[in-house]
């Protein structure tokens, strides 16, 4: 299937087989959610919350993560938990699994969900990288790496329900774009690229890492998957122009489907045979780039995290 017929398919989804409703009871389990506080991953944490799970909302605002808490609970009845995290900034990331791991002995779902989209060019992370590859890319990594020793610990392969997961949020614009290396920190190349296809070469990133992981971790009880989680309608295109915002509300479908896929690949049973895949809207197993599969591609990637990323 072409880029076009794909994302034609991904953005018109045959109806769900799988809702928030048929997530089962989670009573027990340990979650984090990125971005929790607004869109997709605000309906995953109120999902979460009511199958009875331990969900520690990880945002940057303090208050506008106070705000989505007391509202989640007046929703379901239940308490998130904040936790301070800006995937911007490597020392936050840090201090914010580390502040986690005080708290918890375990871990038994990581939805990468938080990011940004097209935002202004001359915004930049704390250490200089383009926002959105050091945002959506490079922050989740450090936090994912940060957090593998609790996964590996919480983790028991031999046992049925026994592996846990980290859902890795992408979109289908990972298909317009693969790595240009010059254009994660600022430059000529950076600018000349511009904010849709750096977007685009992050959530391409985001499936990247995924694989990775998955390939790393999968035969010790961690199953890693990247997703699209649908056209969704949410903050996430605060920076879109008004030209092509009204292009996109005619493909966009309700905040509370996009967390679907991804509700669907953290919490089903089916779900503990997802490594390695790729998802799509609404809860199936797709495709994106072929790209996006290369294991020397991959390593690369992983092997420059791990460089930029040491203390």
């Amino acid at each position: 299937m072409g880029a076009a017929a794909s994302l034609w398919a991904q953005s018109y989804p045959p109806k769900t087989k799988f809702t928030a409703a048929d997530v089962p009871d989670l009573t027990g389990k340990v979650t984090i959610v990125t971005g929790g506080n607004t869109g997709i991953g605000y309906e995953t944490c109120k999902a979460l919350l009511a199958k009875n799970a331990k969900v520690y909302m990880a945002s940057r605002s303090k208050q506008k993560a106070a705000d989505a808490i007391a509202k989640l609970k007046a929703e379901t009845g239940k308490e998130a938990i904040f936790l301070e995290l800006d995937l911007a900034d490597f020392d936050s990331v840090r201090k914010s699994a580390a502040d986690f791991q005080s708290k918890e002995t375990q871990l038994h779902i990581l939805f990468n969900n938080g990011g940004v989209m097209v935002p202004p060019i001359d915004q930049l992370t704390k250490q200089g990288y383009d926002l959105q590859f050091g945002t959506n890319v490079i922050g989740h990594y450090l936090f994912t790496k940060e957090l593998t020793p609790v996964l590996l610990a919480t983790a028991n392969p031999n046992v049925p329900g026994g592996k846990v997961r980290v859902v890795n949020t992408s979109s289908s614009a990972s298909m317009f774009e693969t790595l240009k290396w010059d254009t994660f920190r600022d430059g000529p190349a950076r600018k000349k690229l511009g904010v849709q296809q750096l977007y685009a070469q992050s959530k391409f990133g985001n499936v990247v890492v995924a694989n990775e992981f998955a390939r790393r971790y999968g035969d010790k009880g961690i199953v890693s998957t990247a997703l699209n989680p649908g056209n969704i309608q949410s903050d996430l295109q605060r920076h879109v122009g008004p030209f092509l915002m009204a292009i996109l509300k005619l493909m966009l479908h309700p905040t509370p489907m996009g967390a679907v896929t991804q509700l669907w690949a953290g919490t089903s049973p089916e779900g503990e045979d997802l490594n390695g895949k790729y998802l799509i809207p609404w809860a199936r197993i797709g495709e994106t780039r072929k790209e996006s599969r290369d294991q020397k591609l991959a390593e690369k990637l992983w092997n420059w995290l791990e460089e930029e990323t040491k203390q």
